[in-house]
């Protein structure tokens, strides 16, 4: 796929993109660094076994999963990372780590943080560890039509609840 079948598609809906050549970054958080781009703004996707079947979840790249509750939110028995040999070959001509966010185009299922869908634009790595994509977050929603989560994420560094906090504190006093 990379870039331009992704072109196509987004020429095909009239959607302006902005394509970025970086050098190689192969976490979200290193594609923010190379393109000068907010974390928030720069979309992680993540391919999740859900229930025996693969979906994408796109959040943004300052996010980690809270496995704990996305089985909640996703109302499923059945929620963990999918590996690595078992999708890569659902997208065909994209380096494993730099899927885009398009779901769709993949016959799968997009589940995307609602924080994600409220930035102006979104970049995303588009195929490759070296290019990436930037588009209006209302065209996104328009072309993927995800589901949109509000729950289920956790920022790195966010400090715990206190009842939280109190209720490790009483288990380390106990032990």
């Amino acid at each position: 796929m990379p870039v331009r079948t992704l072109k196509e598609f987004l020429d095909d809906h009239d959607v302006a993109y902005r394509c970025i050549i970086h050098p190689p970054g192969f976490t979200a958080q290193s594609l923010a660094h190379h393109c000068q781009v907010p974390g928030d703004q720069v979309a992680k996707t993540v391919i999740i076994e859900l229930d025996g079947r693969m979906a994408m979840l796109v959040m943004p790249a300052s996010f980690r999963i809270r496995w704990d509750r996305m089985i909640d939110v996703l109302d499923t028995d059945f929620v963990e990372l999918a590996d690595e040999e078992d999708f890569k070959d659902s997208f065909p001509d994209c380096e494993v780590g730099a899927m885009p966010p398009f779901g769709n185009l993949f016959n799968m299922p997009v589940y995307c943080s609602e924080t994600l869908t409220q930035q102006p634009e979104i970049t995303f790595a588009a195929g490759s560890h070296t290019e990436a994509m930037q588009i209006a977050v209302a065209d996104y929603l328009r072309l993927v039509h995800p589901v949109e989560i509000s729950q289920g994420f956790i920022r790195p560094g966010t400090r715990k609840p206190a009842w939280l906090s109190r209720k490790a504190g009483r288990a380390q006093k106990a032990g």
